[in-house]
């Protein structure tokens, strides 16, 4: 490809050449017919290098400028002339590719001290930090060098607290499959998770409600403390310290890709300098910076993405009794979603997605205001409409009639009794999906190439399914001895993840559309889809199988 886009361009020089020089002609070329295609080929595959394109003209010069009748000068040297205008022009050309913004290239001497790294890892939160210990545990990767960027601090968590913290992930089966993969799944359950194994959601404007379990009671998925999540990783990444350097307090302020075509004098790899100065270079750049990725700006990767004009509000919740707290809630206010997610027996974390207004006004209440709030939120059927309600209760029968089995009814999530302290915080929604995943030498994973809504819960899911794949497609091009910054192998990694990662923000997308108003059509629309889907117990486990991936 990059042949190809050098050859047209000398190809496109040559054309522009003599369009340049014919109309100024007093005489039509003279000379030899045979030396035009002798030339033309000569001159679309002379060397990049100025000093040897003058030698090889030079040479083609004496050969073929034969001369034309008295003062009529032979075509032959007319396009010998164009030669040298064409390696001045050729000249410029690589002088100004090396200095454009979106494809510079570094000049650079072999005497170059810059450490090379086969993987660079820019960003070294959890999906970074996973995506460097996939690397850093492969077998094929055992002779390879990795460096994990990151721009905070260590976070050393000698010990839990007994408060719980506000940040939790839920974890899908094939998360934890991942994460058992290098050891960091050993750690979480040494330390605390909490597994749930049903889950309700519902309807707050109707009685429709869809219950997630399983027959066999295999745990559906696992809340975990991200801070949990965080310190396996770097217990891990410690353990293979010979393969992975980690640098904390470390950002790098300028990514330098390689030339478009081949040059001596530009690096083959990227190149990257951090705030402090030092440089290093990489056959494979992995953007895990998130949402405001500068791997995918630097790169020039563009990015589809929009805010929903609302916040998400989190807090730590105390329940009023103990109970096996082993459900995971959701329910669907005109507002937003709002889930109950298990952390203890005693313990559950909220998540209320609302509007910027509602939720300011929610971390701002007093203690007791909020906790009657989410009791009311989870409890109250304000929102529901005798209509509604008697249109659903027929589809119900109807589909009792057709299907006698067991239906799941409706169950009431634990109350609150109080919030943790200091708990309550609340951060801006949005959705973003980057138009490519990769290009030559980078690739893009977690928010730096997908930003969902909280509702699916599928945020850091998606990007560890990211590290799967990926992870899986750079193993076997160690393992066959392939170029790890090559398309060859990029470009399956990007295939897999978009399939599986636009089917899953469209839908985020439409059900946050779909349940965020009270129009009595779309809420008749709704409570029929979701009594329906409950009672179609195939498409129940082809969903939870998606979402477990």
């Amino acid at each position: 490809m990059v042949a190809a886009l050098a050859i047209g361009a000398r190809v496109h020089l040559f054309l522009a050449l003599v369009s340049d020089w014919l109309p100024g002609q007093p005489h039509p070329p003279q000379g030899s017919l045979s030396d035009w295609p002798v030339l033309f080929v000569h001159f679309i595959s002379a060397s990049e290098d100025a000093a040897e394109a003058g030698r090889g003209w030079r040479v083609l010069l004496r050969k073929h400028c034969l001369g034309g009748p008295a003062g009529v000068p032979s075509a032959t040297a007319h396009v010998c002339t164009m030669a040298a205008r064409f390696v001045r022009r050729w000249d410029a050309v690589r002088a100004a590719a090396r200095s454009s913004l979106l494809v510079s290239c570094r000049r650079w001497s072999g005497a170059s001290t810059d450490t090379v790294y086969d993987v660079v890892v820019s960003g070294g939160g959890l999906v970074g930090a996973a995506m460097a210990c996939a690397l850093g545990y492969d077998i094929h990767f055992h002779d390879k060098k990795i460096l994990l960027l990151e721009a905070g601090p260590k976070k050393v968590l000698e010990k839990l607290s007994e408060t719980y913290s506000n940040r939790v992930s839920s974890i899908s089966p094939g998360s934890a499959t991942l994460l058992s993969s290098f050891g960091a799944w050993d750690h979480i359950c040494n330390m605390r998770y909490r597994a749930f194994r049903r889950m309700q959601v519902w309807d707050a404007c109707s009685e429709a409600l869809i219950m997630f379990d399983k027959d066999n009671l295999d745990d559906m998925g696992y809340i975990v403390e991200n801070d949990v999540i965080m310190h396996a990783l770097t217990k891990q990444l410690e353990a293979v310290s010979d393969r992975v350097t980690v640098l904390y307090r470390s950002k790098a302020i300028r990514y330098t890709w390689p030339c478009p075509f081949p040059m001596a004098d530009c690096s083959p790899w990227v190149h990257i300098t951090l705030g402090d100065g030092s440089t290093f270079q990489t056959k494979l750049l992995i953007g895990a910076d998130g949402h405001n990725s500068g791997v995918r700006q630097a790169a020039g990767i563009q990015n589809v993405s929009w805010n929903y004009d609302q916040s998400a509000v989190v807090a730590t919740l105390h329940l009023s009794e103990a109970t096996e707290n082993n459900v995971a809630w959701q329910r669907f206010l005109p507002s937003g979603p709002i889930a109950l997610l298990p952390l203890s027996d005693t313990l559950s974390s909220l998540v209320w997605s609302t509007s910027h207004e509602h939720a300011a006004e929610l971390v701002s209440m007093d203690e007791e205001q909020f906790v009657d709030a989410v009791n009311s939120a989870f409890w109250s059927d304000a929102d529901h409409t005798d209509f509604i309600d008697t249109a659903g209760a027929m589809l119900q029968y109807a589909v009792g009639l057709l299907k006698p089995t067991k239906v799941s009814a409706r169950q009431l999530p634990p109350s609150v009794a109080r919030v943790d302290a200091k708990s309550r915080v609340l951060f801006p929604l949005g959705l973003g999906h980057a138009a490519e995943y990769v290009r030559p030498r980078v690739a893009l994973i977690g928010d730096a190439a997908h930003r969902v809504h909280p509702l699916a819960g599928q945020g850091v899911n998606m990007g560890f399914g990211d590290i799967s794949s990926l992870a899986h497609h750079l193993s076997t091009a160690a393992f066959n001895g392939k170029d790890l910054g090559s398309m060859s192998h990029l470009t399956g990694y990007e295939t897999d993840r978009q399939r599986h990662n636009t089917a899953l923000l469209a839908a985020t997308d439409l059900l946050k559309r779909l349940y965020s108003t009270s129009a009595a059509p779309l809420v008749l629309l709704r409570t029929w889809g979701l009594q329906a889907t409950n009672a179609a117990s195939p498409l129940k486990e082809q969903i939870m199988a998606f979402a477990s991936k």
